[in-house]
């Protein structure tokens, strides 16, 4: 078993050796994601350092090396390191006090040990030095990684009852990482699933979406289904919205489409009539969310009649969402940009119509035939409106 962190691009970085002399010897590790994913051989996006130090320790350590600092979690513990590479969060050592399912009240600790249980699975608690590279692992992280396994630290439904979001945050990490079920941990989620009813909805909303984005998390959607946790949050969807689901993954693999996570969200809602807004409404999604969710609710047999009409009628995006979700051929919009009607109501004047309710209605008339013409150039709109004018007499 793997006992040091391998070389990556990021363990090479200045500006991180450097932050590790400010701090001092000793008093920094990094942990969670980088130390998984590095492991993993993945590339890292984020870095997180773990350190005894209290925060306006850090701060002014930081300051005394002519490191910029933001206090963006100051009161659970987290200080923002800005540096030229990216920034990097540094938080002190903590043990939780209290916990109600949403928040924790947390104490700071001098112990590795102590802030690795209060995380939420093995393999996000692995601890690396930077100098030495050598993992510390409390909870046999390493052997669940190496296994693929998703496991809660200690008893699953204590580390659930701390907080609820960790039901869904365990089905997206089993999506990403996992390979073997740990039966204990989906136990723990299926017999606490109503718990998720009383977190904020941006958060539910969050990890639903997180979830979606990965490579295929059909099976994983499919899962949490039958133990009764989708139900909770997204009660619209059944065991036909999630084959819906499947081959909407399958079209976009296909069609060498990058997942999205809102398309894939709009393939779990029956498409009918109020259904997309309420979601919507409930998950507290953006204005544009909302109306997207909307326009791919609106899908119908007729769609794949005529993409190009289609993309012109309800835009590139949603034509695209509604195609793919239909297990349409897409490839009618590749490089195709939407065009714009080559005359104004003034040409309309011009060509001898008076101006006023008139014009609205002929321009109207010379794009329904544009239309239908398969989107000509102006030379044919123009040959067009005067056909229409002259037909008007």
């Amino acid at each position: 078993m793997v006992d040091a962190l391998p070389p990556a691009e990021w363990t090479a970085r200045a500006d991180l050796a450097g932050l590790v002399e400010a701090l001092g010897s000793g008093n920094l590790r990094w942990v969670g994601g980088a130390v998984r994913d590095t492991l993993l051989g993945l590339p890292v996006k984020d870095i997180d350092g773990a350190t005894p130090l209290p925060p306006q320790e850090v701060i002014a350590r930081a300051r005394k090396a002519g490191l910029r600092t933001v206090p963006t979690g100051i009161d659970h513990g987290t200080v923002t390191v800005l540096l030229p590479g990216g920034p990097v969060e540094v938080t002190t050592l903590r043990h939780d006090v209290s916990t109600d399912g949403r928040r924790a009240t947390v104490r700071y600790a001098q112990d590795w040990a102590d802030d690795a249980a209060r995380r939420d699975f093995t393999i996000n608690a692995l601890y690396a030095d930077p100098q030495s590279r050598e993992i510390f692992d409390y909870h046999g992280g390493l052997a669940d990684l190496a296994a693929r396994t998703v496991r809660f630290i200690g008893d699953a439904r204590e580390r659930i009852r701390e907080d609820h979001l960790r039901i869904l945050r365990y089905f997206r990490f089993q999506a990403r990482f996992g390979a073997a079920l740990d039966p204990a941990a989906e136990q723990a989620c299926a017999e606490l699933a109503e718990t998720l009813k009383g977190l904020s909805r941006e958060r539910v909303a969050m990890e639903l979406l997180n979830l979606l984005g990965l490579p295929d998390p059909a099976a994983t959607v499919a899962r949490m289904h039958r133990l009764g946790i989708l139900p909770v949050i997204l009660p619209e969807t059944g065991p036909g919205e999630i084959a819906t689901l499947e081959r909407l993954i399958a079209a976009e693999r296909m069609a060498g489409i990058a997942p999205d996570p809102m398309r894939r969200l709009a393939a779990l809602l029956p498409a009918t009539e109020g259904t997309a807004e309420s979601v919507a409404a409930r998950l507290r999604l953006s204005g544009k969310q909302r109306k997207r969710l909307a326009c791919v609710a609106e899908r119908n047999g007729s769609d794949g009649d005529d993409p190009r009409l289609l993309a012109y009628r309800v835009g590139m995006e949603c034509a695209h969402d509604r195609l793919l979700i239909a297990g349409l051929p897409v490839g009618a919009l590749d490089g195709w940009a939407i065009p714009q009607l080559p005359i104004k109501g003034g040409d309309v004047v011009a060509a001898g119509i008076t101006a006023g309710p008139r014009v609205a209605r002929m321009l109207r008339t010379v794009e329904n035939r544009w239309i239908a013409e398969g989107f000509p150039d102006s030379a044919r709109v123009a040959e067009i409106l005067a056909e229409c004018v002259g037909a008007e007499g």
